[in-house]
């Protein structure tokens, strides 16, 4: 099949395309329908953000997001919802396995959870508001006048608060994010990728369009001879007879994720005798100027621009971790691997690597090509900012401080849990024994009672440094999945038709 090199933007939620960095105040709401008549009139006359890009940039923006039970509470059918993958249907604690893969045990099971958790029904929907500085309670009073309090029922407004470009912690966060191939300029043929490269197929993000794979996501089609509301939306490019519901959509994945920002700074003070920032920035992949702990700008990785020096590197040059350790929270997040280990040079090496052989390290062939797992990461922070000095003095103001984790994906199971079970979480990441991601992970010990708190640090003058004893330093308070439709898609859901009584049940 021949696919259209000019992407049509018109019908994407902007969040899709654009992370509104200009939008420094932020307002997530977590809401229940409660009528369901009313919320389908509201969300006629929203003014959902596309993602044309405009010039001046807009001044606010709001995305909308609907989990399975709110899909349900509006009135979308069951056979159309039966399309949509398994773990969305389920749900992120729909299943004490499910939990387990993704850390969610201990002190971070859904039990403990804030909302989103055993004992809270999962919200109906995520309401994103972004604003230009001093703007936002103007613009979620404008959202709001119109049906709102009569149509939603609000569960809890999600903390945030800009701390720049920095996560709570004091590190960089939003480096490293895919540059979404929108023009297909970048093959996707199986094994045709020996090194890493930035670039992501729309595909992995937006449903409805090929992926890394060359392959569509499985998703809500319709037969527009059987629902003639099908018209307003988009035709599956796979499949020409039938609509595609999903056509610019993304599965939302959302987690509010608290850090102890005394607590990891203090541990580190305590652990260095007072000199913290090597063993954070090992623990991290980067240091606090930001620069990765990897050289950059000598491996040419294509398809990334050249003056972007603090995401152009790979770890190649550096299999052992003795540059930057094979734990650090950034090469799991985002081994850069490529489809095949490093020293494929022709088509004979090709087949040599294909079948399992040449090897020049014994860990080169333990970790996933990344280009099937990344995420397009759009979070924000929350709590009052803390200095790594200040941070790190006994008499630390304690607050509430985390970050709203939210990444877009088209396969929640391969991309985004994936990720977290596979390289975060597991303790035997690339050949890795006992030892599980130094900021995001628990710190349970494993089924036959070894311990996973600690983390190393190859030294190539001598033995392995090793730091034990680490705590907990992140915690979840609460998470969801959810689908964020296209424009076309939103359309369709406010056209459905009356449930009568006008409440849900």
């Amino acid at each position: 099949m021949k696919y259209s090199n000019e992407f049509k933007f018109d019908d994407l939620q902007g969040l899709l395309r654009f992370g509104h960095g200009q939008l420094s105040e932020t307002c997530f709401l977590l809401l229940n329908i409660v009528d369901a008549n009313a919320a389908k009139q509201w969300l006629s006359n929203a003014r959902v953000t596309s993602a044309i890009e405009t010039t001046p940039r807009p001044q606010t923006a709001l995305h909308i997001a609907f989990s399975v039970a709110g899909l349900r509470a509006i009135g979308l059918q069951e056979a159309l919802i039966e399309g949509f993958s398994d773990e969305f249907i389920t749900g992120m604690t729909g299943d004490e396995s499910r939990s387990r893969r993704l850390g969610d045990i201990g002190v971070n099971a859904p039990a403990y959870w804030e909302w989103g958790g055993d004992s809270q029904q999962v919200p109906h929907v995520l309401l994103l508001l972004y604003a230009e500085s001093d703007g936002i309670a103007a613009w979620r009073k404008q959202v709001e006048d119109t049906l709102f309090t009569a149509a939603f029922q609000l569960i809890s407004q999600l903390p945030t608060q800009d701390m720049g470009k920095r996560e709570p912690f004091g590190f960089a966060d939003g480096i490293s994010q895919p540059n979404i191939d929108w023009a297909n300029r970048q093959s996707t043929d199986t094994h045709q990728r020996a090194e890493y490269s930035n670039w992501l197929a729309p595909g992995e993000i937006v449903l409805g369009y090929p992926n890394e794979y060359k392959q569509y996501t499985v998703r809500p089609l319709i037969d527009p001879q059987t629902d003639a509301l099908a018209a307003v939306l988009p035709i599956a490019e796979d499949q020409p007879a039938l609509k595609d519901f999903a056509r610019n959509g993304s599965y939302l994945v959302l987690r509010q994720l608290d850090q102890d920002v005394p607590g990891f700074w203090q541990f580190l003070n305590k652990a260095t005798d007072g000199a913290p920032e090597q063993l954070a920035a090992a623990m991290v992949g980067r240091q606090l100027n930001d620069a990765p702990l990897m050289p950059t700008g000598v491996e040419k990785i294509p398809g990334v621009p050249v003056d972007d020096q603090l995401n152009q590197f790979n770890y190649v040059g550096d299999p052992r971790g003795n540059v930057c350790p094979i734990g650090a929270h950034i090469r799991r997040a985002n081994p850069r691997t490529g489809d095949l280990p490093a020293g494929v040079t022709g088509l004979w090496t090709r087949l040599i690597r294909i079948l399992g052989f040449g090897l020049k390290h014994p860990n080169d062939d333990l970790v996933a090509s990344s280009r099937f797992h990344r995420l397009l990461r759009r979070g924000r922070t929350y709590g009052p900012p803390l200095s790594p000095a200040d941070a790190s003095k006994p008499d630390a103001l304690i607050a509430e401080r985390g970050l709203q984790f939210i990444c877009l994906v088209a396969n929640i199971s391969r991309q985004f849990e994936f990720v977290q079970n596979a390289w975060l979480v597991n303790s035997k990441f690339a050949g890795l024994q006992n030892e599980r991601d130094p900021l995001l992970a628990h710190r349970n010990p494993l089924n036959d009672g070894n311990s996973t708190d600690r983390f190393q640090r190859p030294d190539p003058s001598g033995p392995v440094r090793e730091t034990c004893h680490l705590p907990q330093f992140i915690s979840v308070r609460g998470g969801a999945y959810f689908f964020m439709p296209g424009l076309s898609a939103l359309k369709y859901l406010a056209s459905l038709p009356s449930t009568g009584r006008g409440h849900s049940a």
